[in-house]
């Protein structure tokens, strides 16, 4: 049963850690791994990281100009309701990669520009990150949605 279906509105990589992510159309997801060619990939409960483009037109008020994969997001979603989404909830992009959600938010280590100007960041405050449970090929205009077992 699905709880709420959106779309991939962008999908960004990135070859080494500390600098934006990059647009891309689509990318190979592997099984426990993320997005093949990301720097964040590997093994661990933080294999691919999304954000809503609510959460990131909430920062864009405060005057930003924003680009995908400035907060080091991989995939941004847009539509559908995914305000309530748990810990160990499923999602299913396009018609075979599986996500399991692992957290939500995390701790800035360093106060990124973004952080400096608008007072926030989307990620610390609205990230959703995953494990890849199923892999694949995914691509900007993806469905997403989020099952029930």
């Amino acid at each position: 049963m699905t709880t709420s279906k959106g779309k991939i509105k962008a999908l960004c990589a990135a070859e080494k850690k500390g600098i934006q992510k990059r647009p891309v159309q689509n990318a190979e997801v592997r099984e426990d791994f993320g997005i093949v060619g990301d720097a964040h990939a590997g093994p661990g409960d933080r294999q691919l990281s999304l954000l809503t483009d609510k959460s990131i037109d909430d920062v864009r008020r405060n005057g930003l100009t924003i680009e995908p994969g400035a907060f080091g997001e991989n995939i941004i979603i847009s539509g559908g309701a995914f305000d309530s989404l748990k810990i160990d909830d499923r999602v299913l992009i396009g018609e075979s990669v599986i996500l399991k959600l692992t957290g939500f938010g995390k701790k800035c280590h360093d106060r990124c520009y973004i952080f400096e100007t608008a007072g926030v960041c989307a990620m610390a405050d609205k990230g959703i990150f995953a494990r890849v449970i199923r892999g694949g090929q995914i691509s900007v205009g993806d469905s997403i949605e989020v099952l029930n077992d």
